[in-house]
């Protein structure tokens, strides 16, 4: 999801993550290894067998 920043994210545990950019990508799926950002991983395709 795609917001207008700077942005100041409370995750579930208490932890707040700040970013000052004038637009956040924010990770929906948590498949992101830099969550509550999104890094794209939600795009990665699983290798076939």
């Amino acid at each position: 999801m795609l917001i207008d920043g700077p942005v100041d994210i409370v995750l579930d545990d208490g932890t707040r993550v700040e970013s000052d950019r004038f637009v956040v990508a924010v990770c929906m799926c948590k498949r992101s290894k830099s969550y509550p950002f999104c890094d794209t991983s939600h795009r990665r395709k699983l290798r076939e067998s």
